[in-house]
């Protein structure tokens, strides 16, 4: 009887070792890597689509008036960068 527990705990056991083995394989790491580099991309760009999307969106909102007005600044502000503005010579002096 002890013989045929033996040999039963041999045979389950033989036929376990493949299947854990078999399950631990997955996909490569640079598989991996890939995946998900390709997947933080698309992330990417698709955080810069809704972003564009938003501020269209939000200038479309806007009156005309304030859309020349939002114009203007970010052309200045393009032309100076992102320091601190300061009105240009004659504005400061007389106050155009």
């Amino acid at each position: 009887m002890r013989k045929w527990c033996s040999i039963l705990a041999l045979a389950v056991s033989l036929m376990v070792v493949p299947g854990a083995a078999k399950a631990q394989e997955g996909i490569s790491r640079k598989q991996q890597e890939r995946i998900q580099a390709k997947k933080a991309k698309d992330e990417k760009k698709a955080k810069a689509r809704q972003e564009r999307d938003d501020r269209i969106r939000h200038l479309n909102i806007q009156d005309k008036a304030t859309r020349k007005r939002i114009k203007r600044h970010t052309k200045r502000a393009d032309r100076r960068g992102s320091g601190p503005h300061r009105d240009g010579f004659f504005r400061r002096t007389f106050g155009g």
